[in-house]
């Protein structure tokens, strides 16, 4: 069970100095004047190069630092990197300490010396030894490297990757670990002999002292190929665990001679390895951690971990299971757990500014104590009676079926109004369209909350290319019954149309018992917003004919805003420019109850085709005629459908192979530039032989190749969009084709438009083809042996779009036939009965989809050449309308 207290309980705590910066190298606890005690002193340094022991007694919990707690305070000039305690000096095993500078390695030994006046002992910091590094450093660790007694070794390692070993006052070697990019943290394990540290490939690489101790110098190592040849002086890593992400820290646990254990803190996870590198168990972190501390724990076999994060916690596991948590005034960067005035187990915490803060956990002791329940004798024939009575009202609601439902009004209420008219200076930017002056129209969403709700997220979403001001809004509601009000503007960014006109606007909030809710509430702009009047055409590729049971409606009345005022005459005539340069014509006839929409575009159809829709059904709604229908015979363009179907997929395929080369251009450039880094690196210049001339051409190749990888992307975009336009279109025609209804328009839907985006490992032709063959196989399916056909479970991109094609076409010959669609229990139950003439089974093999191919061809003929045999009749000539 986790046990959380508010916060950490303040023993002691202290500012260090004004605007220095601290990390997790600079805090040190240990008993470094040698007091022989057992106190714990605590030692900090600072990147502006002061090195601070303090030595913590508070009058009471909770006081700051008084004047004699700092023991020494010392400025080194040099920014302090890491500061450790050891046997570092040779002769003795007396403690001293190590601090670590970028240029410069000290040991210094710390003694007091006994006041005999009021200001208390004295203490004094001597410099034994220095090194001068070669090398800029970047942390060190430390032990008894290759089992020595009674004294420590030191290791350094450098920002461009070597290890240097230091026995105390003597260097000693220096290597290069292998393929260093970015210096890691380190550590040593004694039980193994052997460093530590996570490399910038992410992986945890363990190297032995010995194998160290006998590879090749680093001053006169080269890294040629004939050198990595050689008579077993390589460094190679004893073992490699990769995690993934880079590592913030690294501790090595050993509480007993038998094992021992490799913490790593990750960014996103901490890792606790054997010493062979075998994960023992890892912990996925909820929170950025900023550092970590393992350490002993009074249950067997177990570890416990110290772990800081950045949103001011500290959190303490018992190996993955968290047990408290606590609140720290400061994000830590470093954590250790010392002990101070007999006081054992208090955790020392700094932060990066200095906040440098000694607690304790616990909680406040509760004086509050439960009343005693008065125990009274149980009556065990009344408790009988009473539950017979509850089962009796049992069975009668179930008889009856009716559970009853508590009425429960919305929490939220969400309305969108859209402005009638177009805003008076255009929120268009960035436009990607021509020279037309592209209009913005704004949109504004009202929200009612019944029950106080802290936190209301509100998105906007509309199809692209349109785009919005603002999508994202955030509201706070603490009292009921407000009401709040956001606005923005929407506006066509790119120079194509969008495949629909609906916007929606989804509201998230959570209940106060913690249950989230989503409500949306769906909006439709108008066509002018992406539409202009325009001049009507004789002639198209693509036309479609609508027949309605309702006498023809003047067009201008359906559009008020698109009449042309120079065709008063043409009332059965309109043209429609959308801002993209496509052009939609739209024609009534005068007696026989027809409409025909006609583009060079076939995808440009669908809007015109679906406003027509909505603005006849709108306008006998208020005519007051209720059995208005409209209906479509002839025959479904797939022919046209399918050629845009092999478009987007043709851009898909193309995509691949691009991002594939693109990525061999871009390990060519890397193979390269490591060559080059090597060249560099030897300290005996060698010709370049044109590789610097072969990186700049290959550095073009990858950026023309992101370029053609961009492009593409921005046609696929694109074709998608028409796609689903053009989907949209089918599915429309298909219900008008077979009267279908809303739930059976809604299955194509779903089948036909499953994603809202087109990406390269999830496309929209396998997503399709699966929902199609599922409902072959389903509702339309003729016999129990189609019933039984597997399908895959795994959806990958296919070879070519031939498939799809015939099950497309082999669903609308099942929908001819008298197919229905559902998804009830018995929709997998045969439908001969329903289908009449029999119907074609699904295609098991070649022959048989030919034979489908060559039966369906008779009932989906090109669209185009069927228009031209049976043409509208009684439809008035365009003589006369100009071009």
């Amino acid at each position: 069970m986790v046990k959380i207290s508010g916060e950490a309980r303040d023993w002691w705590s202290t500012v260090l100095g004004e605007k220095e910066e601290f990390d997790q190298g600079c805090l040190c606890l240990a008993d470094v004047d040698n007091s022989g005690s057992g106190q714990d002193k605590i030692i900090v340094g600072s990147f502006m190069g002061y090195l601070r022991i303090f030595n913590p007694h508070p009058v009471k919990t909770g006081d700051g630092a008084q004047a004699e707690d700092l023991l020494l305070e010392v400025h080194l000039r040099d920014p302090i990197l890491q500061v450790e305690v050891g046997k570092f000096v040779s002769g003795t095993e007396m403690l001293h300490l190590a601090v670590l500078h970028s240029r410069k390695l000290c040991v210094y030994s710390v003694s007091g010396t006994l006041g005999n006046v009021e200001h208390g002992n004295q203490y004094q910091l001597k410099l034994m030894y220095e090194h001068n590094l070669q090398r800029t450093a970047f942390n060190m660790t430390y032990g008894s490297f290759g089992g020595v007694k009674g004294r420590d070794l030191i290791c350094i390692q450098s920002m461009d990757g070597m290890l240097m070993v230091f026995e105390q006052e003597s260097y000693a070697f220096g290597r290069f670990l292998p393929g260093s990019l970015l210096p890691g943290p380190l550590a040593y394990s004694s039980r193994t002999d052997s460093f530590i540290t996570v490399s910038s490939c992410r992986q945890v690489e363990s190297y032995k002292y010995q194998v160290l101790a006998f590879a090749t110098d680093a001053d006169k190592k080269q890294e040629t190929e004939q050198q990595k040849l050689g008579s077993g002086k390589r460094l190679v890593v004893d073992w490699a665990l990769n995690i993934g992400e880079q590592a913030l820290d690294i501790c090595i646990v050993s509480f007993n001679q038998s094992a021992s254990s490799v913490f790593v803190l990750g960014e996103r996870n901490f890792f606790c390895l054997k010493d062979n590198g075998q994960i023992r168990f890892m912990k996925k972190l909820d929170c950025s951690p900023s550092c970590f501390l393992p350490y002993c724990s009074v249950s067997e076999g177990t570890i416990n971990t110290l772990i800081g994060n950045h949103k001011n916690m500290l959190h303490v596991y018992q190996d993955v299971t968290l047990k408290w948590a606590t609140q720290l005034p400061h994000i830590p960067v470093a954590v250790r757990v010392g002990c101070f005035q007999d006081l054992k187990g208090v955790i020392v915490t700094l932060s990066d500014d200095g906040r440098l803060q000694c607690s304790y956990l616990g909680t406040d002791p509760s004086l509050f104590q439960a009343p005693k329940v008065e125990s009274r004798e149980l009556n065990y024939d009344e408790l009988d009676v009473e539950l017979k009575e509850l089962q009796r009202i049992i069975k009668v609601v179930k008889s009856q079926g009716i559970w009853p439902m508590p009425e429960k009004e919305d929490d939220l209420k969400v309305d969108a109004m859209v402005s009638s008219n177009f805003d008076p200076v255009s929120q268009a930017t960035d436009v990607e369209i021509g020279t037309d002056v592209v209009p913005s129209i704004t949109v504004q969403v009202t929200l009612q909350n019944r029950i106080v709700l802290p936190k209301v997220k509100l998105s906007i979403y509309v199809q692209p290319p349109l785009v919005l001001t603002c999508d994202q809004f955030t509201f706070e509601f603490l009292a009921p019954e407000m009401i709040s009000t956001v606005s923005f503007s929407v506006y066509l960014k790119k120079s194509y149309t969008p495949s629909d006109l609906e916007g929606n606007a989804v509201v998230s909030y959570s209940r106060p018992t913690g249950t989230p809710r989503v409500v949306q509430c769906k909006f439709r702009l108008p066509l002018k917003l992406i539409c202009l009047p325009g001049q009507a055409s004789k002639t198209a590729n693509h036309k479609l004919t609508i027949d309605t049971n309702q006498s023809p409606v003047s067009l201008p009345s359906l559009f008020p805003g698109f009449a042309n005022q120079s065709d008063d005459d043409q009332v059965n005539v309109m043209g429609f420019r959308f801002l993209s340069g496509s052009r939609v014509t739209l024609l009534a006839s005068k007696t026989s109850q027809r409409y025909r929409i006609q583009s060079e575009q076939f995808e440009d159809l669908w809007l015109i085709t679906n406003e027509l829709i909505l603005r006849l059904q709108k306008y006998f709604e208020k005519q007051g005629i209720k059995d208005f229908a409209s209906s479509f015979s002839g025959s479904i363009p797939l022919q046209e459908y399918f050629e845009l179907i092999d478009h987007h997929f043709e851009l898909r395929i193309n995509g691949e192979k691009l991002e594939e080369l693109l990525s061999e251009r871009a390990v060519q450039f890397r193979a390269i530039q490591r060559r080059l880094l090597t060249r560099f690196k030897d300290k005996t210049p060698a010709p370049l032989q044109h590789l610097d001339v072969l990186l700049d051409g290959t550095y073009k190749q990858v950026i023309a190749l992101a370029d053609a990888v961009e492009e593409n992307q921005g046609n696929l975009f694109q074709a998608f969009t028409k796609l689903k336009s053009a989907t949209h279109l089918m599915i429309l025609l298909i219900g008008l084709w077979q009267k279908l209804s809303a739930d059976q328009i809604a299955i194509l839907e779903a089948a036909f438009l499953p994603l809202q985006e087109d990406m390269q490992e999830l496309g929209w032709e396998e997503t399709v083809d699966a929902a199609i063959s599922h409902l072959l196989k389903t509702c339309l399916s003729k016999s129990s042996k189609e019933q039984a056909l597997n399908l895959s479970s795994q959806l990958n991109i296919p070879k070519d779009t031939s498939r799809l094609k015939k099950h497309i076409t082999l669903l609308c010959d099942r929908l001819a036939k008298g197919g229905r669609l559902c998804l009830s229990n018995d929709a997998a139950a045969p439908q001969t009965m329903v289908m009449p003439g029999g119907c074609t089974p699904i295609p098991e093999s070649d022959l048989e989809e030919r034979s489908v191919e060559q039966d369906s061809t008779e009932l989906f003929t090109n669209h185009r050449h069927l228009i031209a045999e049976t043409p509208v009749p009684e439809v008035s000539s365009l003589q006369g309308v100009s071009e």
